[in-house]
């Protein structure tokens, strides 16, 4: 990413005001002045209340965020118009937005295919960069784990109980000794990325540090500080397994660096440089192509042995922070600053088979499902897509919320989608579980 530090404090001011423009209203028109002060308090208290919200009180027509728009002198309805209206979407590319509006069109709704099962306000997922969206990952289709502040938090939605992983706030240091590893570890790491899989989780920091934490074991494992350049932040981590079934970690960076880690030594085993800063790179199903993409309009396919370029992504209009592999191996997909998410298809890289668009802005995050059947991307706030690859892209549904999405992560069977939502009010933790079709009950009606 190319933002330096004051235009990004500069922009998340901006984000932060927009985004709490509900919070505003709450606190302003809705109280009339004529009212006492301990009435309008009373009022606010109700109105903020920390509630969870089930899908029996969905179904019964409760708002699944808990949003009394009853009580408020906005409806949803116009509220939601107002947020496409005036929200700032970040381009470094100025007016990509706009000018693949132009180019593209909106692919009607109509699918279902996840359903609003639990929303949970004791969760407060948080967001440090705001281009960086993947701070949640769901291991199990109850456990997902999050940053909220400086922690990485657990949440198991089957016992509702809230834990904490690992505190960054202080001195992390690892109890275990590795080549190259930092022994001394860091102090007060400001946590950029993280990525949970396969029972590992790697955090990665704004200085280049990776903190990296078996969770079946106390302690941390490892830790390494990717570069010293001043402009080091890590961007994302991609885990994956190699053709021998051993785990691996990709670290991209804003010094141009990708660096690929083995897990059972923590030993650096590749490291590739680009002319841009890397802000995402996804790994092949069999583990020899990546996908990188970053600070450029166009991306790139890369052979995973010796980091050469295969072919160039051509296609989009700004820069990208997102990519995904389907489980097949043959598609692709990346996620842009000009708010859409182009699908690639290996057997034919000259052009993108089809360009998806978002409402809001960025496609900040993208996850296939493992079973193929799904691709889901995340905007910055508020909107979350689900496509059929099964209906060639043609039909999707959309997850419609109020709030930064901090993640988006489906559980390794398919079966709970989880949707982290950073607000000043309304933080919490969407949960969604996939519908199914039991076709066979239709004998016994």
């Amino acid at each position: 990413m190319s933002m330096n530090r004051a235009d990004e404090v500069d922009y998340m001011t901006d984000e932060s005001e927009m985004g709490n423009a509900m919070d505003d209203e709450m606190e302003g028109d809705f109280f009339d002045a004529d009212r006492g002060r301990g009435e309008a308090d009373d009022e606010y208290d109700l109105l903020t209340r920390v509630t969870d919200t089930s899908s029996a009180q969905a179904r019964s027509g409760r708002d699944i965020q808990g949003i009394p728009w009853d009580r408020l002198q906005i409806t949803r309805q116009n509220y939601r118009q107002t947020r496409i209206q005036q929200y700032k979407n970040y381009e470094n590319i100025p007016s990509s937005g706009d000018r693949m509006n132009k180019k593209c069109k909106q692919v009607e709704k109509g699918g279902n295919y996840y359903e609003f099962q639990y929303n949970t306000r004791l969760v407060k997922p948080t967001i440090l960069h705001f281009q960086l969206r993947n701070l949640v990952w769901a291991t199990s289709k109850h456990d997902v784990y999050f940053m909220s502040n400086s922690s990485v938090m657990h949440w198991s939605s089957i016992c509702s109980s809230l834990s904490e992983v690992l505190d960054f706030s202080g001195h992390v240091a690892p109890g275990e000794k590795y080549p190259g590893s930092l022994l001394d570890g860091f102090t007060r790491t400001q946590i950029s990325t993280l990525a949970v899989k396969d029972g590992l989780m790697v955090a990665g920091g704004f200085q280049g540090e990776l903190t990296c934490k078996l969770l079946e074991r106390q302690g941390v494992s490892f830790c390494t500080r990717t570069t010293f350049d001043d402009n080091a932040i890590t961007n994302a981590i991609d885990i994956y397994k190699d053709s021998s079934g051993g785990i691996r970690f990709m670290a991209s960076n804003n010094d141009c660096g990708v660096r690929d880690y083995d897990v059972e030594t923590f030993q650096l085993l590749n490291h590739f440089q680009f002319p841009w800063s890397v802000n995402h790179t996804s790994i092949s199903p069999d583990g020899k192509l990546v996908v990188v993409v970053g600070d450029d309009r166009d991306g790139s396919l890369v052979d995973s042995r010796n980091g050469k370029v295969l072919f160039s992504l051509v296609g989009h209009l700004d820069y990208s922070f997102a990519s995904a592999w389907h489980p097949d191996g043959q598609t692709f997909a990346t996620g842009n600053q000009d708010k859409t998410c182009r699908v690639w298809d290996i057997r034919n890289l000259s052009s993108s088979v089809t360009v998806l668009k978002g409402n809001l802005g960025a496609v900040r995050s993208i996850r296939y499902s493992s079973d193929g059947q799904f691709l889901l991307f995340a905007e910055p706030a508020d909107f979350v897509h689900i496509y059929s690859t099964r209906a060639h892209y043609k039909k999707r549904q959309e997850l419609d919320f109020f709030g930064e999405i901090s993640g988006v992560s489906l559980s390794p069977d398919d079966e709970s989608l989880y949707i982290g939502v950073w607000d000043r009010v309304y933080a919490s933790l969407l949960h969604y579980s996939k519908r199914h079709m039991y076709i066979y009950l239709d004998s016994y009606a």
